[in-house]
């Protein structure tokens, strides 16, 4: 064999350890458990979600805290637990479902030192894309829901650390609601709107891409009239523009209007009107009060 042929071979066969080390790391990165390590370091425990407060606590015989799963469910569905190092790589992640008995707690097992530690809460069909913390992202097919976050830096030394965690709102919701009847050749409406993000920087809770987020309900004539619109903004207030269509079962367009809905991080914006008995024109002119009330506060518009 050739000097040259070896050296190709030795290289050879060191890029594919190289690449099976890289895919054991990214396969680890994300834990099969819903609880994380067994008798890890650093221990978590969801103790409060923004405006739902936990109310059933009770104290195992290692004096963990806990809490029933149902009062978590209350306010989502999931919850995604994610360890990254100083520099955002991600090391480990545990993903929950509210039917997990542990659900809202988890344990890491770390060396010492600083660690990003982010915990969200959400009730989309899937979980986020959390390969680092500054872009953790949903999707049309995900969906996209009322979403709670918690960003922390935690130091771990020789003792063991419980870390309890409280979840903030961090969407902003647009409560669109047709007034008047929904005409039974209507099957799906289509929403669609720009200038929010469906994804956010965990750092700061704001949204971080520009996104196209298309979203569709099942509609019947005596059905629901109310539809919710989540979306991450790019700073504490921010319009989004939004087209509503009405579909019929072949997916054609019936209907469409046009709006440009202000928005708030932490705010529910009312948008109401008769979409089906005066839809003429294209665009609509909005107009509305702001009252505080259960969120951080909701704002009422007409059309």
């Amino acid at each position: 064999m050739s000097g040259f042929s070896f050296i190709m071979r030795a290289l050879y066969a060191l890029a594919m350890t190289v690449a099976l080390v890289s895919c054991e790391k990214a396969i680890m990165a994300v834990d099969s458990t819903t609880s994380g390590d067994k008798n890890g370091n650093l221990r978590v425990s969801v103790y409060q979600i923004e405006q739902t407060p936990f109310t059933s606590i009770t104290r195992r015989a290692d004096n963990a805290t806990t809490r029933a799963a149902q009062n978590a469910s209350k306010a989502c569905t999931r919850l995604n637990f994610a360890i990254y190092d100083e520099g955002g790589a991600r090391l480990k992640q545990v993903n929950q479902t509210s039917d997990n008995a542990s659900f809202g707690q988890c344990a890491f097992q770390l060396e010492e030192g600083t660690y990003q530690l982010v915990v969200v809460g959400h009730s989309a069909s899937s979980n986020p894309t959390m390969t680092v913390p500054t872009k953790i992202q949903f999707t049309n097919a995900t969906g996209y829901t009322d979403t709670f976050l918690c960003y922390g830096e935690v130091t771990i030394g020789e003792e063991s650390v419980d870390y309890e965690v409280s979840l903030d709102r961090i969407v902003a919701l647009c409560r669109f609601v047709v007034t008047d009847e929904i005409p039974a050749e209507v099957k799906k409406m289509r929403f669609y709107y720009t200038g929010g993000s469906g994804a956010f920087n965990a750092v700061t809770g704001l949204g971080c891409v520009a996104s196209k987020q298309d979203v569709k309900f099942d509609v019947t004539p005596t059905g629901s009239k109310q539809f919710d619109l989540y979306t991450f903004l790019h700073d504490l207030s921010d319009n989004i523009a939004l087209t509503v269509t009405a579909l019929d079962a072949g997916g054609n367009e019936l209907y469409s209007r046009q709006f440009d809905v202000p928005m708030q991080q932490n705010h529910i914006t009312w948008l109401s009107g008769a979409f089906f008995s005066d839809s003429g024109s294209s665009s609509t002119t909005i107009s509305g009060v702001t009252v505080n009330t259960d969120w951080a506060g909701e704002t009422y518009l007409t059309f």
